[in-house]
């Protein structure tokens, strides 16, 4: 029996830190107190777009863990949260693929990452030539027939963390 469509929520991690001498291991860097305030504001605007999200995958950086967390105080009911390997920069669309393809028969997952590859995975799903832009805090939906996706999403909507704070 074939899965059900899945919607996949993109949600690239809140304000970081700046890269520099106070953080020279990059994946150590944490949200910023403005960033994690702001990230709060985009999860309640989130909400009045009604998801219902089973499952919470984060990069192994700090800054997307982070963001995770912020996201799942945010939301009722509460998903759980885990770590996911294929999200930290450097990962192709397709191996990440194959790893939301192990996760069984989901509904509803958000995936907190980084740029650009976020914009990658984004045009990979909808089979568009050239990366999508996220901004910090930004969020898209793209709906998949199934679980591993194949490259045949549609886009239900891309959000700046703006236009979110402002439903908030």
């Amino acid at each position: 029996m074939p899965q059900k469509s899945c919607s996949l929520y993109l949600v690239r991690h809140a304000i970081a830190a700046d890269r520099g001498s106070d953080w020279p291991d990059d994946t150590k860097r944490p949200l910023t107190s403005k960033g994690i305030s702001r990230m709060r504001d985009v999860v309640e605007g989130l909400n009045d777009l009604e998801p219902r999200i089973e499952l919470v995958l984060a990069s192994p950086l700090v800054r997307a863990k982070q963001t995770a967390d912020v996201l799942v105080a945010g939301l009722k009911p509460t998903p759980a949260v885990e770590i996911c390997a294929e999200l930290a920069p450097g990962t192709t669309p397709a191996k990440l693929a194959e790893a939301l393809g192990a996760l069984g028969a989901r509904r509803s997952i958000a995936l907190v990452g980084h740029e650009p590859g976020l914009g990658e995975l984004a045009a990979w799903l909808v089979g568009a030539k050239t990366p999508f832009e996220f901004k910090k805090g930004g969020i898209c939906r793209i709906d998949v027939p199934a679980l591993p996706p194949t490259g045949s999403g549609q886009l239900r909507w891309l959000a700046t963390p703006k236009m979110l704070r402002s439903l908030a």
